[in-house]
């Protein structure tokens, strides 16, 4: 294996082309293509496949293309190191429930350490997802909670991958409803009083078990269920609907404007939220300043 392999395949994953790739990497495509092969060889294993769509990555390329952006990163940060010469842009990526804190965390990463040239990755997705982008190493870090009713299943879950998790703070709950809403008078707010109001959720795929869901007190029954994919959405119908959805109560005005507010809800429960790292891999330069910028995003 030598480190052109490892750029190569990066490459063709990037483009998912093999035409496309040697063009940008100037190389025949034949010996694109061999390269490639040696190193499934050398292996034992299949990076590539071809489909309708091209060339697609094998779930056994998926987990060897995150091995090799971290040998590839790391070698451009000795070579910028010691010999002051910058190579090719900064990249990183970071997988999250949808939390405000960590989009804030993201900006000030970016503002501070992003220099010229970058490509980062702010990933807002489900819960499964964040796990599994982190132990295949497309995203160098997660952020996610557990509480009593999840912890089992996300810490084994977690164990299973080969992932560790550090918490942040701890949080009670809240929930997020529109300024204009009936319950925006209230100082808090009971189970009792959400009963009417429709409840917004976000959805889950293929792992939509109460045990992956974002929201704690997913078992709670309601008549009223709005499932979304996306905080754009969920905010609108929060203001339109008069809407809830049950949370951490943190939210940065700055980024989400002044009309979702946060009220604390009574009930007996909590969210631990913290951040997920693959278990013996040193976190990157980029990474240590991320988990930093959370940190101060909650102080």
């Amino acid at each position: 294996m030598t480190l052109k392999q490892l750029q190569y395949v990066i490459t063709v994953a990037e483009t998912g082309n093999i035409t496309e790739a040697a063009k940008r990497l100037f190389l025949a495509q034949p010996s694109l293509t061999a390269s490639i092969h040696e190193l499934e060889k050398e292996y034992g294993i299949t990076l590539f496949s071809r489909s309708n769509k091209g060339i697609e990555l094998t779930p056994e390329g998926e987990e060897f293309l995150g091995y090799a952006r971290q040998v590839v990163e790391q070698t451009d940060l000795i070579e910028e190191r010691y010999t002051g010469r910058s190579f090719g842009k900064q990249r990183f990526c970071v997988s999250s429930q949808h939390y405000s804190f960590a989009v804030e965390a993201f900006v000030k990463l970016l503002r501070e350490c992003g220099g010229d040239r970058y490509e980062f990755h702010m990933r807002e997705t489900q819960t499964y997802e964040i796990i599994e982008d982190v132990a295949k190493l497309r995203s160098e870090i997660g952020v996610l909670y557990i509480n009593n009713f999840n912890e089992t299943v996300i810490r084994k879950t977690l164990r299973d991958n080969n992932l560790t998790f550090e918490p942040l703070f701890t949080a009670r709950p809240h929930v997020f409803i529109g300024k204009t809403s009936p319950l925006a008078a209230k100082d808090t707010i009971t189970l009792e009083d959400l009963k009417p109001y429709p409840r917004l959720s976000y959805e889950q795929g293929n792992h939509n078990s109460f045990y992956f869901s974002e929201e704690i007190l997913s078992t709670m029954d309601s008549d009223r269920e709005l499932v979304v994919c996306d905080r754009a959405t969920l905010f609108n119908l929060l203001i339109g609907l008069n809407g809830y959805t049950i949370c951490s109560g943190v939210i940065s005005e700055e980024l989400n404007g002044p009309n979702i507010i946060a009220k604390p809800l009574e009930a007996e429960d909590f969210m631990q939220i913290g951040f997920i790292l693959p278990a013996g891999i040193r976190p990157s330069a980029l990474t240590t300043a991320y988990i930093g910028y959370l940190k101060d995003s909650v102080k």
